[in-house]
């Protein structure tokens, strides 16, 4: 797990992310907040943790992702009273008894929590297998800059508050939820043998989506719904759908 934590300080600092991010910041005295950054097509940025710190806001980032996000908030800082700057705190995650100080993971409940400070650690559970289990994207696998949130999973994440006020990208957000009917997004699907992340998937021989994360003969696939119906390909692995999706 390799991950960057930004610190954010400063009078402004909770107005300046409420006004960005996907998700309510208000909730930073609830726990963990999971939320993103998205562009004004509404498009994924980035995704991440948000955790109060005394008077500061820490931002827990997939590292190979933090430079660009560091960028672009501090481009859209302009006159606010923030300050953004690189911690040297770890982050530890895991799911068996929980040391003091953890804070819940807001995803789902298997992904068990998050211990800030320190040495980053695992406990060595298989983060994977909980993830393909339940559908929950990984960043920079199943979560791309061509990532429309809804289509993710984010509302069923926790990571999106449809009734927090304006938000980069949160109008197309909003539209995609009230007034469309989502016609592509992640399912986890049974796999019978296996293919590489990025592997297309065809339906009687017509592009329906492509494959990633496997694991114990489940997988994350990016479907399109009209066309994930019965058996379909992934190289010579065969995909269906589980009983009653």
């Amino acid at each position: 797990m390799n991950r960057t934590i930004l610190e954010i300080a400063g009078n402004d600092a909770t107005t300046f992310l409420q006004g960005l991010v996907t998700n309510d910041v208000a909730r930073l005295d609830q726990g963990l907040v999971y939320a993103a950054l998205l562009t004004p097509q509404g498009k994924y940025l980035a995704d991440f943790f948000l955790i109060q710190h005394g008077s500061a806001i820490l931002l827990d980032v997939d590292a190979g992702l933090a430079p660009g996000l560091l960028q672009r908030l501090t481009m859209y800082k302009l006159r606010a009273d923030v300050m953004i700057t690189p911690s040297d705190l770890g982050v530890s995650r895991g799911t068996g008894d929980t040391p003091q100080g953890a804070l819940p993971d807001p995803r789902h409940p298997d992904l068990g929590w998050r211990l800030y400070g320190g040495q980053a650690d695992d406990d060595g559970t298989d983060f994977d297998a909980i993830r393909v289990a339940h559908c929950i994207p990984e960043t920079g696998i199943e979560l791309t800059p061509d990532t429309f949130i809804l289509e993710a999973g984010f509302d069923r994440l926790n990571g999106v508050d449809f009734r927090k006020g304006c938000y980069v990208g949160q109008e197309v957000t909003a539209r995609m939820k009230h007034k469309t009917e989502l016609r592509k997004g992640l399912r986890t699907v049974q796999i019978d043998g296996t293919a590489p992340v990025g592997t297309a998937i065809t339906a009687d021989g017509k592009p329906a989506g492509t494959l990633f994360t496997q694991s114990e003969g489940q997988a994350i696939a990016y479907l399109r719904f009209d066309r994930a119906k019965g058996a379909m390909q992934a190289e010579d692995a065969r995909i269906t759908l589980p009983s009653g999706a």
